[in-house]
């Protein structure tokens, strides 16, 4: 079984954003989004409901973003 790094996606109230994906982004989407279906023993999600979690995913697992955000201080951070 392929271990992807993104588990179910969370039911939360959305901000509205809007932007533009390449073609080509859509497609691996809807290709993941059709992949962790099947993981997950759920039905195929919008591949746009994967955008934010693999946003997160990619926040709190790049080091250096940790790192330069830790070095700015707790309280900037937030801001």
């Amino acid at each position: 079984m392929t271990k992807l790094k993104l588990g179910p996606i969370a039911d939360e109230k959305p901000v509205k954003v809007t932007l533009e994906l390449p073609a080509s982004l859509h497609r691996d989407l809807a290709a993941y989004a059709e992949i962790l279906g099947r993981e997950t023993n759920h039905p195929p999600t919008d591949p746009i409901r994967l955008i934010v979690p693999m946003l997160q995913r990619f926040i709190a697992t790049d080091r250096a973003f940790a790192k330069a955000r830790r070095s700015m201080g707790a309280g900037k951070a937030d801001t």
